[in-house]
């Protein structure tokens, strides 16, 4: 998200910085438009505690929904609902996935 502010906080176009984007972090000129459009809302950078990577993730339907309606429950994105789901389950693993 960052990246993407910064992109457009410098003046560059939406098709220019999804392409800088894409070829900077390795994800699809798509999602890199998804970045833009929710950085474009921005009123400056976010605050980020560790460095992240971005992946995506095909669940199904139901799935999505659920998860959806428990981040908005509890007043979190779906990142921070996916990362702490999956390191609860990876602390109940004790560590081995």
């Amino acid at each position: 998200m960052n990246a993407a502010f910064d992109l457009l906080a410098d003046g560059r176009s939406l098709s220019e910085a999804a392409d800088t984007m894409a070829g900077q972090h390795g994800i699809s000129r798509r999602q890199a438009y998804r970045y833009l459009q929710e950085a474009q809302h921005m009123s400056s950078p976010a605050a980020v505690a560790e460095p992240t990577i971005p992946i995506t993730l095909k669940v199904p339907a139901d799935v999505a929904v659920t998860l959806r309606a428990y981040a908005q429950a509890n007043d979190l994105t779906m990142g921070e609902t996916l990362t702490r789901a999956v390191c609860a389950l990876l602390a109940k693993a004790g560590g081995r996935g």
